[in-house]
């Protein structure tokens, strides 16, 4: 089915499943010194805040492990033992709906022994291989795995699958001094600078671009040779990309992947209660996804009939936007 036909049936224009949900894990792994400790916890506290008064995630449906539990036992679910881990990845997916998302992220340092790439937790450390067989849990779920800690970059080869956005601080093990990146993806959902499209949300692969670009200007401004080069898999094919998006093979899924689930945050939590606005947002979502289908399709299309396609859609996008923007400035009715 073309992309024309698709437009013309209004295939695409469905309101989103009430079943879809975000699930958030935040794992602050063993940090070794109290200035990491004290680094881990605030930027692992500062995206599950976000995610839940920004991106209107369920309170229920966030988890955070903490090397210390009783450094903010309010928010520390458990401490990030691979037991822990396993447990708390175990009762997601026995909640989990078919289509729901789940984003897991890795704060903290990483190494590479015997051949194995690992993620420092108190305790034993699990390598990528034991994150892969675990993420066997969500055989239709939507994964978004990210390992903010040094030597990552051997987590995309193992993770990688269709279905699935991966993203490691580090293009390699090799790559091993204290990463940045976690720093800047948090700052990305916690502030508006990351969102580039201004539609109000911020996606994966916003966000993941905004900290790669964060943490290059960092080392810059430091004059230091940059240490860290952050890679983004999402089409199952085990290579990371260093600038995913328009015209690269990675960044597709990712450009369609949101905290605040496949719909405005109100959509999902019921808070909507205008059915034209509920509409209005179902039909700026699957402009969105139309957007994402043709840029899919460049390579395939005439160059001339790709730009006014876009043009048309992205017009569309505007001007829907417009809409919603002035039936919510009318308040409630």
């Amino acid at each position: 089915m073309s992309l024309a036909t698709l437009i013309a049936t209004g295939w695409l224009l469905t309101l989103p499943q009430a079943s879809e949900q975000v699930h958030l894990v935040v794992v602050s792994g063993l940090s070794g010194e109290p200035r990491y400790a004290e680094r881990f916890h605030e930027w692992s506290t500062t995206l599950c805040e976000a995610a839940k008064q920004r991106w209107g995630v369920p309170a229920a449906n966030i988890a955070y492990l903490a090397e210390q539990t009783d450094r903010d036992p309010a928010r520390i679910s458990d401490r990030s033992t691979w037991e822990n881990i396993q447990r708390t990845l175990g009762d997601i997916a026995g909640r989990a709906g078919p289509d729901d998302q789940v984003y897991i992220v890795l704060i903290g340092h990483g190494s590479v022994r015997d051949g194995a790439a690992k993620f420092s937790l108190p305790g034993p450390d699990p390598t990528a291989s034991d994150f892969a067989d675990l993420l066997q849990l969500f055989p239709t779920q939507t994964l978004v795995f990210v390992n903010a800690a040094s030597a990552s970059g051997d987590f995309i080869a193992a993770l990688s699958a269709e279905g699935r956005a991966v993203i490691t601080a580090t293009r390699s093990g090799r790559e091993r001094t204290e990463t940045l990146f976690a720093r800047f993806l948090v700052e990305a959902y916690a502030t508006d600078g990351a969102d580039v499209d201004k539609d109000e949300r911020v996606s994966v692969l916003e966000a993941f671009n905004y900290a790669r670009r964060e943490v290059a200007r960092v080392y810059e401004s430091e004059n230091r040779l940059l240490s860290e080069h952050a890679l983004l898999d999402d089409d199952g094919d085990g290579q990371g990309t260093g600038e995913p998006g328009l015209g690269a093979e990675d960044g597709q899924l990712a450009a369609t992947l949101f905290l605040s689930g496949s719909a405005e945050p109100g959509v999902l939590t019921g808070e909507i209660s205008d059915p034209r606005l509920a509409q209005m947002y179902a039909e700026k979502r699957a402009l969105e996804e139309q957007v994402a289908a043709l840029r899919q399709r460049k390579e395939e299309m005439d160059t001339a009939t790709y730009e006014q396609e876009l043009e048309r859609l992205l017009l569309a996008l505007a001007l829907k936007n417009r809409e919603i923007r002035e039936l919510e400035g009318e308040g409630p009715r």
